[in-house]
């Protein structure tokens, strides 16, 4: 019987814990690994500048050397598998205003200043963090068609964004 409650015990002492990781399910902690992994290029555990180049190339996105460093800059050092998971806690804790948030992650997805490409859009929204199905994305972009331009596929972003973060008076 001791066994079985020092076992619990130490679990409990486990779920309690201040560590990132109790943050978060084993569920979103492996998909912060996967997006880690998919991010880290050069596959040496850090996030680089070469880096994240390469996701915002291959999303068809230019990103300049000074958007690269501000980006970098967030983290006081080196951006490991465990400080990106703690910069993300650190945003859902709130420390990150929610409007800047969202229109940062939509931003993400421009191909250029203001325009989406929708495919890509598409194909991202369906490929990482909680998945969406086909109808969902299909759901998706049905709203937002007012933005849409059905000849080059691209959407205007600025007014998608302004659906979802407040206006500044």
């Amino acid at each position: 019987m001791a066994p079985k409650g020092s076992r619990s015990s130490s679990k409990k002492a486990k779920k309690s814990g201040s560590n990132v990781f109790d943050m978060f399910t084993q569920g979103q902690v492996a998909e912060f690994k996967d997006g880690f992994a998919i991010m880290d290029r050069d596959r040496d555990g850090v996030l680089s500048k070469d880096d994240l180049r390469g996701v915002f190339d291959e999303i068809g996105r230019l990103a300049n050397e000074d958007q690269l460093g501000e980006m970098l800059a967030e983290s006081e050092g080196p951006i490991n598998f465990s400080t990106f998971l703690g910069m993300f806690a650190a945003k859902q804790s709130g420390e990150v205003d929610a409007d800047e948030v969202v229109e940062k992650s939509f931003r993400a997805f421009e191909k250029q200043e203001g325009v989406i490409d929708c495919e890509n859009f598409r194909n991202m929204l369906m490929a990482f963090g909680d998945k969406f199905s086909t109808q969902e994305v299909d759901d998706c972009l049905k709203a937002f068609d007012e933005f849409i331009d059905e000849d080059t596929g691209l959407m205007e972003s600025n007014g998608l964004i302004e659906l979802f973060v407040a206006k500044s008076s």
